[in-house]
């Protein structure tokens, strides 16, 4: 899906042993890499420059406004506003149309008449010895004298095949760069809405290691109790003191990775990094429906701009192969001028010339076929991507219903977890508490508690990325409402 149903992300929730989530990480880390590459190469015309955006672009931007001494509320809608203003990839991408619309232009020219003017005052003086002519009883310098000229010119080239299907290259070039830039909006409405989410998943993330911290608080303090008591070893105390440290260095992190992708955030939609902000939408879960997977495919293949750049390249490419053969053809060119010339404007007389000239090429095979075959590689490069693309459209739409499926059975199983770790923790409590048993049973319980929330936070964030991908792969990034709230 265009940045295809791969998640993008700079780093994952953190498991209970401290260290990265993997199953957050692995849904995360690729979708800017590699699901901007098949954009990236889409996006580059035959005379496409070197400041194209690349996948890396989307991660930066341009910095705009100036920060406050207070914190603001900054919702989903105003990030990816922010973001679509100042985002580098988008910026790139106007550029770079900008850049293909200069090649059209300079390309029209070679089909339109090229008019000039020269006014020309000059002063002479000749001496005719120094020339070698030496002629008795004439004079030997000539001068000073001078005339002036006022004098138009123009040229046009009046049948040229070859300039003429170049610049219905350069169009269908132009077309493709400004659906790339259409394209380039729909990738910043994913980024943006990643490291939004992933925003939303730390706090999540916090707020359920700060709950496991104070259970793990209560379990310490009757451990301590009962161990003072002398109904408890030593060992259960420091059982309990090693659970409730670790938990306290997990929310560290956790933290550490919350201000780590607000400041990731904040790159993307050009926020000052000094700004500080707190995250005003929270995305609840909402079963998504299920949709018909050859109409969503109709759909994408339909509103993809990604796809529809590379058509236009395809076209462009065509142009280009007429263009190569077109070069054998006699071209026929006008040329021309009108002027005044004399000694001043009072003793001035019109005079004028025209040319028509026919070009014909007669001996420059060596060269033209190697046009030609240039131009027809080019062509069967952009046909070939196009079928590629077709295919990538069709893998990104069910790759992102195929992980909407999963997540939504992930969220699903992963909150029952939640719910029977907290109860088998309350039972072990209750069972130390009495005498029962050691509290062996409760760090089991309290570690199972904080994998089954950071299974519950990872599913809910991979589910709520899969909705915003599969938005993306329908071309339909900029209703990403209708899609997150569960379509």
């Amino acid at each position: 899906m265009g940045i295809h149903p791969r998640r993008v992300s700079k780093r994952s929730l953190m498991s209970s042993n401290g260290l990265r989530c993997n199953s957050l990480c692995s849904s995360a880390c690729a979708l800017l890499l590699l699901g901007l590459a098949p954009w990236y190469a889409t996006a580059q015309a035959p005379n496409a420059q070197a400041s194209a955006p690349t996948a890396s672009s989307f991660q930066g931007s341009v910095t705009s406004g100036m920060a406050s001494s207070q914190s603001i509320n900054l919702s989903l809608d105003d990030a990816i506003q922010r973001g679509l203003r100042n985002n580098l990839g988008v910026i790139l991408s106007g550029t770079q149309t900008s850049t293909v619309r200069g090649q059209r232009l300079s390309q029209l020219q070679t089909l339109l008449p090229s008019v000039d003017f020269k006014a020309q005052e000059a002063v002479m003086q000749t001496d005719l010895a120094a020339q070698g002519l030496r002629i008795p009883g004439f004079p030997t310098i000539i001068g000073p004298f001078g005339y002036m000229d006022l004098r138009a010119y123009l040229s046009w080239s009046l049948v040229d095949v070859k300039s003429l299907r170049e610049y219905l290259a350069a169009r269908h070039n132009f077309a493709a760069a400004q659906l790339s830039e259409q394209d380039a909006r729909d990738l910043v409405v994913l980024t943006v809405g990643n490291a939004y989410l992933l925003v939303l998943a730390d706090e999540t993330r916090i707020s359920s290691v700060e709950a496991q911290v104070a259970t793990a608080k209560v379990s310490l303090d009757q451990a301590v109790a009962s161990h003072e008591a002398g109904t408890a070893p030593k060992i259960d105390e420091l059982r309990a003191r090693v659970d409730y440290q670790t938990l306290q260095q997990l929310l560290i992190v956790a933290r550490n990775a919350l201000n780590k992708d607000k400041l990731a955030l904040a790159r993307t939609i050009g926020l000052p990094l000094e700004q500080n902000f707190n995250v005003a939408d929270k995305e609840p879960y909402s079963v998504f429906d299920q949709i018909d997977v050859n109409a969503a495919i109709q759909q994408a293949q339909a509103n993809r701009k990604d796809l529809a750049a590379v058509v236009e390249q395809v076209v462009a490419a065509q142009q280009q192969r007429m263009a190569a053969t077109a070069d054998r053809l006699p071209t026929v060119q006008f040329d021309g001028d009108y002027g005044v010339i004399g000694v001043n404007m009072n003793s001035s007389h019109g005079t004028g010339e025209a040319f028509g000239t026919l070009r014909v090429p007669l001996f420059k095979e060596f060269a033209l076929r190697g046009e030609a075959e240039q131009a027809q590689a080019q062509l069967d490069t952009q046909r070939a991507r196009l079928s590629d693309m077709k295919a990538q459209v069709d893998a990104d739409v069910r790759d992102a219903l195929f992980d909407i499926a999963a997540a939504q059975k992930q969220v699903e199983v992963a909150r029952s977890s939640v719910d029977l770790a907290q109860e088998a923790l309350g039972e072990a409590q209750q069972r130390y508490a009495s005498g029962v048993d050691d509290n062996l049973a409760v760090s089991q319980a309290e570690r199972s508690v904080a994998q089954a929330n950071e299974q519950y936070v990872a599913s809910l964030y991979r589910h709520n990325v899969a909705k915003l991908s599969l938005a993306r792969a329908l071309g339909m990034a900029q209703n990403y409402k209708n899609y997150l709230g569960g379509k």
